[in-house]
């Protein structure tokens, strides 16, 4: 039997309940098939909504940035929300009120703590290089003692979270489905460009097959 998410105060939904999902492989699903999350913190007394990247493993999801980074600081002190979402199409109803968008999207509430442990440091930088660029971590230079020392890493449980989607045709009001006016779907779907070399790279060097083959953005990679 698959696992559920606990609801608490803060993950229940009061809105379009409908649209709630409860099982945790989809919320595992929205956060590994995406790039990057909205990281929300409290900085000397005023929010503050920051676009980073993140990694999974488990239950927990890792975090990184500058030791200097203000967000960072912030959301050591306090306790934080991250969200990730991925657009799927705009929605175009017969009436201007009824227009949507089909969308999956997870949000996660608790309290973040700084990683020291260093094999866990290295696991949870892993995670996050892997989640942006699959394969680069065992072809590149690892980080060195000084570039680690930089780094902040943070963890936060998948304990406090809750999944919503939308998905499907416009829902229109009855009267209205026989107005003559195109309703639908507009899908949305994001893709990878074509590899542009350094310029400063050897002429001899290709583009790497987990580079150039990379699977369709959205989609689900394999787990490290």
């Amino acid at each position: 039997m698959a696992a559920s998410l606990s609801p608490t105060a803060r993950t229940t939904l009061h809105r379009s309940k409908e649209r709630g999902r409860s099982a945790r492989e989809d919320l595992y699903a929205i956060l590994d098939s995406g790039v990057i999350c909205h990281l929300g913190v409290v900085v000397d007394g005023a929010p503050m909504v920051v676009p980073t990247g993140y990694g999974r493993l488990g239950d927990t999801l890792y975090l990184h940035g500058s030791t200097g980074a203000r967000s960072l600081r912030g959301a050591l002190e306090d306790e934080i929300c991250v969200t990730v979402t991925h657009l799927d199409g705009i929605v175009l109803a017969r009436s201007i009120f009824h227009h949507s968008v089909n969308y999956r999207s997870a949000m996660i509430y608790g309290r973040a703590r700084r990683v020291t442990d260093p094999d866990e440091r290295l696991a949870g930088l892993r995670a996050l290089s892997e989640q942006l660029a699959p394969g680069q971590w065992d072809t590149v230079r690892p980080p060195t003692r000084k570039e680690l020392a930089a780094t902040e890493v943070l963890a936060l449980s998948l304990a406090e979270a809750s999944v919503k989607a939308r998905q499907g045709p416009p829902g229109d009001e009855l009267e209205d489905y026989a107005l003559p006016i195109w309703a639908g779907v507009l899908p949305v779907r994001m893709s990878w460009g074509e590899p542009e070399p350094d310029p400063e790279l050897s002429e001899r060097l290709r583009t790497p097959a987990h580079v150039a083959a990379r699977p369709p953005l959205g989609s689900l990679p394999q787990k490290i």
